[in-house]
């Protein structure tokens, strides 16, 4: 009867092992000269490497991980607000559907401050246009002449909206909220600030319909006036984009061949990339500065 070759040798000091074996004592760790071999003549197969591995730590669940921590003395627990909780669900979903991507862009705000302060003086104490209503106007407008971005997306087509509603976030005690104005391409100026001094007013209050929260086809956010120079932000679904707006900073800039100080702002278009490719976005941004820039346009 012919002898068997042990596979494991202390003559030639070779070591038997299946490849798979081997793959997987590299992966573990594992020096295969330590482990007994159960196959045949001594081969080590890969469950012999499984048993020899050092025992691994015990994972942790991830529901462990994230397991808010129990209240006690040093902790109060804190009831989600149903409007937390219908934001928390909406940004979710929004972030899961929609493959966000971002642009950013730099206007030189001075003519577009200079346009506010002059409106102002002239309205008077009864009414003030803010910043955030000289874009929320531009933008309407802009939508109106290149409607690309005023879309949504409808699984296997686009939903180009005919009319231009933009939405206004506004930042609450329990969580946020978007009222919306209706056709702000149609209005003046002054009946979009005083639109939006109404939304806000009654979104503060608790007081908005629901109505006054649907059909936004694009979204105006601004932070400006916390001092956020630049910020992203979540889709507001089902629109396909959403602006967000950073504070006028006084910064060196180039003016004439020379360097001068000059108030700008940082726009930031977020986009649904299903919808809408980087190329439209960039060509509504470079409008929209324009706009911003020659600000009497706005008026028009």
């Amino acid at each position: 009867m012919p002898q068997t070759t042990p596979d494991r040798g202390e003559g030639d000091g070779r070591i038997r092992a299946t490849p798979l074996a081997r793959a997987v004592a590299r992966d573990l760790g594992v020096d295969l000269a330590a482990v007994t071999g159960s196959g045949r003549g001594g081969r080590i197969r890969r469950a012999d490497v499984e048993a020899a591995a050092p025992a691994a730590p015990a994972a942790v669940e991830p529901a462990a991980q994230s397991a808010p921590v129990s209240p006690g003395a040093d902790v109060e627990e804190v009831p989600l607000s149903a409007m937390r909780r219908t934001v928390a669900r909406r940004l979710v979903e929004s972030m899961r559907s929609a493959p966000h991507f971002y642009l950013t862009i730099t206007v030189d705000a001075e003519a577009l401050l200079g346009l506010r302060a002059d409106v102002n003086r002239q309205l008077g104490e009864d009414l003030k246009v803010s910043v955030n209503d000289l874009i929320v106007k531009a933008c309407a407008g802009l939508l109106r002449t290149n409607p690309e971005l005023n879309v949504s997306w409808g699984g296997d087509k686009l939903l180009r909206h005919r009319r231009v509603h933009v939405g206004i976030a506004v930042a609450l005690e329990g969580g946020l909220v978007v009222p919306v104005i209706r056709d702000a391409d149609r209005k003046p100026l002054t009946q979009v600030a005083r639109e939006a001094r109404e939304l806000i007013g009654r979104a503060r209050a608790s007081k908005l319909a629901a109505a006054e929260l649907t059909g936004g086809t694009f979204t105006v956010s601004n932070l400006g006036m916390f001092g956020i120079d630049q910020f992203t932000a979540v889709i507001n679904p089902p629109e396909a984009a959403i602006l967000t707006v950073g504070a006028a900073l006084p910064e060196p800039a180039a003016v004439d061949g020379g360097v001068a100080v000059r108030r700008r702002m940082r726009l930031t278009l977020s986009i649904d990339h299903r919808a809408l490719d980087g190329a439209t976005g960039a060509r509504f941004l470079a409008r929209l500065k324009q706009v911003l820039e020659q600000p009497l346009r706005i008026l028009a």
